[in-house]
C-alpha cells in the first residue's frame, strides 16, 4: 500500500512544484538569461530533495523472501 500512496503524494507534489515555478516565471523572465538558466536548473533538480524521505519511506517496510 505504500507505493500507491507515495505515488499519489509524488504526483501532487510535482504538480504543486510546477505551479510554483510557473508562478515565478513572470518575475524570472526579467532576469539575465544566465541567471534564468541557473534558476531553472536548480528548480529542475530541487524537487528531489524534499521528496527523499518519501522515497525512503516508500521503499522501506517488510521485504518479501525470495525462493532459492
Amino acid at each position: 500500500m505504500r507505493k500507491p500512496v507515495a505515488s499519489l503524494i509524488l504526483l501532487a507534489f510535482i504538480a504543486l512544484w510546477i505551479f510554483l515555478v510557473g508562478t515565478f516565471s513572470g518575475m524570472i523572465g526579467s532576469w539575465p538569461r544566465w541567471l534564468q538558466l541557473v534558476f531553472y536548473i536548480i528548480a529542475g533538480f530541487g524537487w528531489i530533495v524534499p521528496l527523499k524521505p518519501l522515497f525512503a519511506w516508500m521503499n522501506s517496510g517488510p521485504q518479501e523472501e525470495a525462493d532459492d
